[in-house]
Parts: C-alpha cells; structure tokens; sequence
C-alpha cells in the first residue's frame, strides 16, 4: 500500500519505517526542511535502537522516502497517518493547532477517496473535528475517512512494540476504513480491537495513566516500606506475581517522566473536566510523583547536610534508559535541584549529553566524558536513570575515585548487600 507519514518526529517516523519494513511504500513528510534534509542524507534526529539500519535499508530498496512538501502526497496516497506534535498547554490540555493544520493541508489537496489516521495522541473527540475540519475546506464531492488507531511505542524498545505489539487498536466509522486497516497490518500477527472512534481515541490516554497510577502507587507503597523497614522490591514481586495485576511497571523509584505519561496525564485530566466528570485520582498519581523527587532530594540534603558547594556526580539525564529523550526527565530536574541550591554538579549520560546541552537543561552544571570522570572526587553519587552501563562500573575503582562513598540509588539499579561490602554509605527507594 502507498502510505503518507505526516510528522517526522519520533512516533511518524518510527511508524513510516516500520510500517516500509512491512513492505508499503512510505513518505514521511515534515514541514521541518532540516529535518528532512538530515534525514536525507541517512542520520536520524533521535536515538532509537536499530532504527538507523532500519531507516537506511528501506531507502536503498526505495520503500521509504523523505520531503518536505505535503501536496505531493495527498493524492498519491491510500492512507494519510497525522503524526504531529501535541504540546500540552498551560491547563495541561492538549494543543490541537499542529493537527488542525494538517486537516486543513489535507482537504485543500485532496481529490480523491484516502483514509486519514489520527496517530497522535489526541483527547476523545478530536475525530470528529479533524472530520468537520477537512469537510469545512475540501472540494465537493470527494469523499474520505476519518479513523483513529493510537500509538503504543515505548522509547528504547519501540521497533519490537510496533512489529511485535500486544494488540492493534482502530477506531472507524465503516467496514471501508476497517478493512484498509486490516490489509495494512495484514503481516503482523496481533489481536485487532475494533472500535470506535472516541473509544480508540480514549484508550490512549486511559492506558497510560494507568500505568503512571501503578508507578506512582509503587512509590507510595515505597514510602511505608521505608517508614516500616520493608523492602519494596520483595512486595512488588509478591504483588505481581497476581496474574491480575501483573510485575510491569511496579518498580519503585524517584517517579515517571518522559514525553507522555506526564503530559497524557495532563490531558486526560483536562479531558475529564471538561467533561464535567473530574478524574481526581489522578491529579493525586501526579501528586505522588512529584513528592517522590522530593524526598529522594531530601535524603541527599540530610546526609551533605548543605549542598552549597558540594560536589555532586549524577549518573543518567534521560528519563529512561536505551533513549537520548531527555523531555521532562526527572534525573534532570534533580539536576535544577542540586544547583538551585549551589551544589557542583557533574553529569553523565551515555546517549542524553548532547540533547540536555542543546536545549539547555544542565546549565550551571559541568558534563563528563564518562561515569568514573563524573564521580571523580565527588562527596555523593545519585543514579538517576537506569542504564545497564551503570551497574558494570568497577565498584572498588569507583570507590577510590569519589572523595566520600555516599551513593544514592534513585532507581534501584545497585544491589544494597554487594554495594555496601564495597564500603559505600548506600541509599535507594524503599529498601533498607
């Protein structure tokens, strides 16, 4: 099938290239001419594991393509996938500007029937505008679709999510638009959720607080293992093994960040009270997690007792391992913390370096080549992101280098008993 990818930014272009390795013809398409220009030539904007080698191979067999011109797509395609940005505005809703734009660009060339997909994650009943939109501005007598079939790619694992996911959601208005769906996923062997539009549209937004609510009820339960002298680990693993709850997304630590879960949280709060039916329980998942930064700086500051002028060495920038995202990263915002109140930071993060110096995240803090140089005379250590690189640093040489062994664990990474028999005063999230 001929598909049109509009957005080129993580999820298009995650989607565009899987969806070429599937064996369609793709061309993303972004208004960003840099972009595109850098995508051109082979390099891609954001790490992703084995997404550069899958980008370069659908190029060469000339299934996936790369401009900056929406026009000349529109017609050329079966299927339109609306892959843009949707920012969160100051009420923490969803900003829909991006993708009415599209809608706009789209019925403007539109002249023939083609199925226009909703990809981003957007708040329930965004169809139907998208739908009144592109009627307002298309020509007479040109018909089209609107469906909706929600991303569920986590970054560092989003190729597998893609071709090996757990199920497809669509949300459509007719048999027309269900049985293009089934052709294009026709290669993957996943369950299909066939639903409609506004169900799809909120399935998005209800999975993902969902599984923010267990991180940020793990925490809470982290806080009393802490107040009681349990070890949180051992109680997830006893509550997980309950096959109606499951072990996923039960490890305790200094709280979620990233691109979604805080800005999709955001903005199905909105959502619900817009609605007039006010999700509370979820500004309290919020509440948690940002507490859970708190004390977790609360316990540096007690055992420095001042930060000002301490030396301070951070392993890990981005919100999660095996990705450069450093959006709304919680191991930065304990970064701004530590500075704010005059410690000497240094950083270091296998792929994130790069992003927090360009948009400007670290300032005040110094960066490091390695995680040995970052800790070099350092009075405490915080590991704030779980790389697996962190857990193979040489713990005696990495004793030797810091000038006090204090090491805070942020996310669990270091077992307690092995990192103590090395001889570091060793903190971590609800064990003792």
């Amino acid at each position: 099938m001929k598909i049109g990818i509009i957005g080129s930014g993580y999820v298009g272009l995650v989607t565009g290239t899987c969806l070429a390795h599937l064996g369609h013809t793709v061309t993303c398409v972004d208004q960003d001419k840099a972009k595109i220009r850098t995508l051109k030539k082979g390099k891609i904007p954001f790490y992703e594991p084995g997404l550069m080698e899958m980008v370069l191979e659908n190029v060469a067999a000339k299934r996936l393509s790369f401009t900056a011109e929406i026009s000349t797509i529109v017609n050329r395609c079966e299927v339109l996938f609306i892959c843009v940005n949707t920012p969160p505005k100051p009420n923490g809703g969803a900003d829909l500007s991006f993708v009415g734009m599209v809608a706009k660009q789209i019925a403007t060339h539109l002249r023939q029937y083609c199925l226009i997909v909703e990809k981003s994650t957007v708040p329930v009943e965004t169809g139907e505008w998208v739908r009144q939109t592109i009627k307002r501005h298309i020509k007479k007598d040109v018909h089209f679709d609107v469906a909706s079939n929600p991303e569920f790619l986590r970054e560092g694992s989003a190729i597998h999510d893609f071709l090996q996911p757990d199920r497809i959601v669509i949300g459509v208005s007719n048999e027309r638009a269900e049985k293009i769906f089934r052709k294009l996923y026709s290669p993957l062997k996943a369950p299909m959720i066939v639903t409609d539009i506004k169900s799809a549209e909120l399935i998005k937004h209800a999975a993902n607080s969902f599984l923010a609510l267990k991180i940020s009820y793990i925490n809470a339960v982290a806080q009393i293992c802490e107040a009681s002298g349990a070890n949180v680990e051992k109680v997830a693993d006893g509550i997980g093994m309950d096959r109606r709850i499951g072990r996923n997304f039960l490890n305790a630590g200094i709280g979620y960040g990233g691109s979604c879960f805080p800005k999709d949280i955001a903005a199905f709060i909105a959502i619900s009270e817009n609605l007039g039916v006010p999700f509370t329980l979820l500004k309290e998942v919020q509440r948690i997690n940002r507490t859970q930064r708190d004390r977790f700086v609360a316990k540096i500051r007690e055992a420095l007792w001042v930060l000002k002028g301490k030396k301070i060495a951070v392993w890990g920038l981005t919100f999660k391992p095996d990705t450069d995202d450093v959006r709304s990263s919680v191991a930065v915002e304990v970064v701004h913390d530590l500075v704010a109140e005059g410690a000497e930071v240094t950083v270091y993060d296998p792929k994130g370096m790069d992003k927090a110096q360009e948009f400007r995240l670290i300032d005040g803090a110094k960066t490091a080549a390695s995680p040995l140089e970052a800790a070099k005379g350092a009075e405490a250590l915080i590991i704030a992101t779980e790389w697996k690189s962190f857990a193979a640093v040489d713990l005696k040489e990495l004793k030797i280098t810091m000038h006090t062994p204090l090491l805070f664990d942020g996310r669990n990474l270091l077992d307690p008993k092995t990192v103590r028999e090395f001889g570091f005063i060793y903190t971590s999230i609800g064990r003792e």
